[in-house]
């Protein structure tokens, strides 16, 4: 399960953010301040400091926290591609705002001045992801091990796990707060899902999604199977494609399948869109909720 196509095709605002903290974690580490990022109740209540507070949002405390915080980033830029740059950056803005506030008022009634109760990173942003793809991301293959089931999105969750328990009480608290923001941004907490960045915040994200080199428009040939429902509901809300239509690239085809959806739709979906994966995206999730 690799989640969808490689790289950061489609998923510009990942990339920075992988980017920069992978920076700021390894700056930190060289000048040996990255220990000390973690937020404490005097920080909050007594000396704030606010390259504190920002650097505690981005530097992951240790190599191991790094290596499976970035793995897993990387890994949910699939829901990027899947609800488009803008919405996605509004999602990451509110996963550490409210993981934030979450983790405030919890050391608010911890009360403890002397230690730095909790570890620094993005942990907001990563278990708030785990809601989507516990919700939305399918199985695609199960497979026992010693007589234990697993699937292929087992490794996504160990290596969440992994994390989670990688500074104990220091990391299990931030990655509630996240679980709990996520889970506010699937109720749609005042409306969030519905809001974006103005225009120009996403076409300075559009430039750079540089498209894949020597992609090819690869045919596919249509199984004499029935449509599905998905299929049947893009074929009804929008009109046929006029003849002249490209033929959409097989990896815009892979990457809307690595979302959960079927070949088929993936490509009549794309072919109504243009070949433009986030319209596509957009138009199978609307066909879905009908």
């Amino acid at each position: 399960m690799n989640g969808g196509p490689s790289g950061f095709h489609n998923a510009p605002v990942t990339k920075i953010f992988v980017i920069v903290s992978a920076i700021f974690t390894i700056f930190f580490g060289i000048r040996g301040r990255s220990n000390n990022l973690g937020l404490s109740y005097e920080d909050i209540f007594g000396r704030l400091r606010i390259s504190k507070l920002i650097g505690s949002m981005f530097v992951f405390s240790s190599t191991p926290e790094l290596m499976f915080g970035l793995y897993l980033l990387y890994y949910f830029r699939v829901f990027e591609r899947q609800i488009g740059s803008n919405k996605y950056a509004v999602f990451i803005l509110f996963s550490l705002m409210v993981s934030f506030l979450f983790e405030v008022l919890a050391l608010a009634f911890l009360k403890d001045p002397t230690t730095n109760v909790l570890t620094s990173g993005p942990y907001g942003l990563v278990f708030a992801s785990f809601i989507p793809f516990y919700l939305d991301i399918p199985v695609s293959t199960r497979f026992r091990v010693f007589g234990v089931q697993f699937s292929d999105k087992s490794f996504i969750y160990l290596a969440g796990l992994q994390l989670l328990l990688s500074s104990w009480k220091r990391s299990i608290l931030p990655g509630i707060c996240g679980i709990l923001a996520g889970s506010l941004y699937r109720l749609n907490f005042f409306r969030i899902r519905k809001a974006k960045f103005p225009e120009c915040f996403a076409s300075f994200f559009s430039r750079l999604s540089w498209p894949s080199v020597g992609t090819s428009a690869a045919p596919t040939r249509n199984v004499g199977t029935a449509p599905s429902y998905t299929t049947r509901q893009v074929e009804r809300t929008y009109p046929s494609p006029t003849p002249s239509a490209i033929e959409p690239p097989e990896d815009s085809i892979s990457t809307l399948v690595s979302m959960g959806f079927d070949r088929n739709s993936a490509r009549q979906a794309l072919v109504h869109a243009r070949n433009d994966i986030n319209m596509a995206t957009n138009i199978l999730l609307e066909a879905q909720s009908h």
